[in-house]
């Protein structure tokens, strides 16, 4: 090991190259090691100083054995890299430990804990939805009698919408908690909170804060479904917005959020918000919630190949203590992406792929992933291993959004449960 170089430690689960480490990190000028599942070490770099392989990188006791092992052979990291949203918590956490530089839990609380983030946001004058603790179904059935039905209950702690629930009712509560419901266990088990249910779209917003003006960013919204609906088997499409009202309001919306819970430090922020119609006519924003990192499903990819910039390189130059530099977006096209759900619970078996009838080639994706046919596709949560993920990039967001919507309804992919025989032909 040489001295003069520093150690750097890779936190990693994707399978994909969401991240192009080699791009950010100068491999010779340090020691760079990853602490891997075993599906993200394909997308590693080869030139890895080491690569520790652990079944769960949000399993803290194995990440921890794993930064023990590479510390003792290349030196206390000067800095630890993590960018999945799943990873944030384990890595504040081992900083703390190691006394690694970077974002410790303390600072990271009002990106996780959604609790927080709500307060914070609320504090800073920006509209939220009205919310409220939820310890029990006692306390979600005082908020309904107070602010109305529907409400949305979910953890604070969550990701990719796990265990958000919508309730319509006194009597609909009541049924999710009785005998033959689980949502009081699931309260008793974590902290919950409960928020007023908003009928409208839901927009995502990706860029950067610079730490006193926003950097560059892209607005979606989502269709087909939203992220909670996934969860329950729906398909997810997002298309980016190109309507100058909307966007000039939500330029102002993120320039608010962007030092309201991030101050004056750069970061990179996944904002999610509500499209409610303004008091004197055209779109008012309502923040929903927002995340510290790169936002997931296809973002990365569609940021690179429609707008030729990395927002994953800003997100690492921010936790390598670096200012982080964007270049301005390509401008004259419009992403978007599609995700279809596996059709049987995974872990399940690929028998056939492919279009029921291929769309028109101007509303053909320009990238398809599955797994491939005869493999399994992992009982793995969040947005990489689902059941087809699509790409698309058009000259405007209505004719994106087609190409979403025609792909849902004409791609079919085919799986059996492990151990089951071969799906019948057709």
């Amino acid at each position: 090991m040489s001295a003069d170089r520093p150690h750097i430690i890779v936190l990693h689960r994707w399978r994909d190259t969401h991240a192009h480490y080699a791009d950010y990190i100068d491999h010779s000028a340090a020691h760079v090691t990853y602490v891997s599942t075993g599906l993200g070490r394909a997308s590693l770099p080869g030139a890895a100083a080491a690569v520790t392989t652990v079944a769960l990188t949000d399993d803290l006791p194995a990440v921890r054995a794993a930064v023990t092992g590479l510390v003792a052979r290349f030196g206390a990291p000067a800095r630890l890299i993590a960018l999945n949203e799943g990873d944030l918590d384990t890595a504040a956490l081992i900083r703390e430990e190691f006394a690694i530089p970077g974002q410790h839990t303390a600072e990271l609380a009002v990106f996780r804990d959604k609790l927080t983030m709500c307060r914070t946001a609320e504090a800073a004058g920006l509209p939220v939805p009205a919310f409220a603790p939820a310890p029990d179904p006692a306390a979600v059935l005082a908020f309904g009698g107070a602010h109305g039905w529907p409400l949305v209950v979910k953890p604070h702690r969550g990701t990719a919408s796990r265990g958000v629930v919508r309730i319509d009712s006194a009597a609909e509560l009541a049924a999710l908690t009785g005998p033959d419901g689980d949502l009081a266990a699931a309260l008793a088990a974590e902290p919950h909170l409960v928020q007023s249910y908003v009928d409208g779209p839901i927009l995502h917003i990706d860029g950067l804060w610079e730490g006193g003006s926003l950097g560059s960013w892209t607005v979606s919204r989502y269709v087909g479904g939203t992220c909670a609906d996934f969860t329950q088997g729906t398909w997810l499409g997002s298309v980016e917005e190109d309507d100058p009202a909307l966007l000039e309001a939500v330029e102002a919306f993120a320039a608010a959020v962007g030092p309201a819970l991030g101050g004056s430090r750069p970061w990179v922020f996944h904002l999610e918000a509500f499209v409610t119609p303004a008091p004197g006519g055209g779109p008012a924003l309502v923040f929903l919630e927002c995340g510290a990192r790169v936002g997931g499903g296809e973002i990365p990819f569609t940021w690179r190949d429609v707008h030729g910039v990395d927002l994953m390189a800003a997100a690492v130059d921010i936790q390598l203590g670096l200012t982080p530099v964007l270049p301005p977006l390509k401008t004259g096209g419009v992403g978007g992406y599609l995700l279809l759900p596996l059709p049987v619970p995974a872990p399940c078996r690929v028998e056939a792929a492919g279009w029921l009838r291929e769309p028109a080639p101007d509303r053909l994706p320009y990238a398809v992933k599955h797994t491939p046919v005869g493999a399994t596709a992992p009982a793995i949560s969040g947005y990489e291993h689902v059941g087809t993920r699509f790409r698309f990039r058009g000259a405007s967001t209505r004719e994106v959004e087609a190409a979403i919507t025609e792909s849902a309804n004409s791609f079919r992919l085919t799986c059996v449960p492990v151990g089951a025989p071969p799906a019948a032909d057709g």
